[in-house]
């Protein structure tokens, strides 16, 4: 039988483990358009979907980024590398957003850079349809491949912003992480290597050669990692420093070509 109401529906997703029901229901009740299409989110989330794969949404940035089955889903806790690449970089023209998943970094980027020309690249295809999705609004261009080679060469020493949301759980770690990430989200925008920093260490080797003068590479860590990610920067010639979000356990190292 179909679910109809706010209380049956908090009462299946509660049932299920879901800490969040009620905000949880209210979104599915809102987002579906017949009591039957209410019953399939509530069972595909029930199954242990995350939550945005069963909407097709995530919020990020005070957007509504598209997602879709077998691409990484945005954390919230990632708008404070938006908010501190603006901060850095606040009359940027041109903007990248490497490992882009659902693009929702760029997008982000590009609705608060009227006009600014954005790129966004990955390595996994899937990721890269969802990006284009997110991207078209603002006459953004998305490109498959493996970090810098994905991109035009054209961008060389032109970008302002680069910002590079890496995979930076460390290859051990990876089994622990929930399994809405575990299961549901590919390894290759999760597993960062022995110690979670391997791209984050491609991504700054090359980062000098594409930044404009004065352009950051604004890349989000862990704690722990932060300051090892500070000496890749510097090896690389960036000047870098670290900027923290306690509450969002948010933590973003910024790098900037002199």
């Amino acid at each position: 039988m179909p679910l109809l109401s706010l209380t049956s529906v908090v009462t299946a997703l509660r049932a299920a483990g879901c800490v969040f029901a009620e905000d949880e229901a209210e979104l599915i009740l809102s987002s579906a358009r017949t009591p039957d299409e209410v019953t399939a989110m509530v069972d595909r989330r029930v199954a242990g979907l995350p939550l945005e794969l069963v909407l097709g949404w995530a919020e990020f940035a005070g957007l509504r980024i598209t997602v879709e089955a077998g691409v990484f889903v945005p954390r919230r806790r990632t708008e404070f590398l938006v908010e501190q690449a603006l901060a850095t970089a606040p009359r940027a023209r041109v903007v990248v957003d490497l490992c882009c998943g659902s693009g929702a970094v760029g997008a982000a980027l590009a609705a608060s850079l009227d006009g600014a020309e954005l790129h966004a690249a990955d390595i996994d295809p899937a990721a890269v349809r969802c990006a284009r999705r997110n991207l078209a609004r603002y006459d953004g261009h998305a490109h498959v491949g493996d970090l810098y080679a994905a991109l035009p060469d054209e961008l060389r020493g032109r970008i302002d912003i680069l910002a590079a949301n890496v995979p930076y759980v460390p290859t051990g770690e990876v089994p622990l992480l929930p399994s809405e990430a575990r299961d549901h989200e590919p390894l290759v925008a999760l597993d960062g290597g022995t110690d979670g920093l391997d791209v984050l260490r491609r991504v700054a080797a090359e980062a000098s050669d594409w930044l404009a003068p004065g352009g950051c590479l604004v890349v989000e860590t862990s704690r722990r990692q932060a300051p090892l990610a500070l000496d890749a920067f510097r090896s690389s010639g960036l000047t870098a420093r670290t900027a923290v979000a306690e509450e969002a356990h948010a933590h973003v190292v910024i790098g900037t070509r002199a």
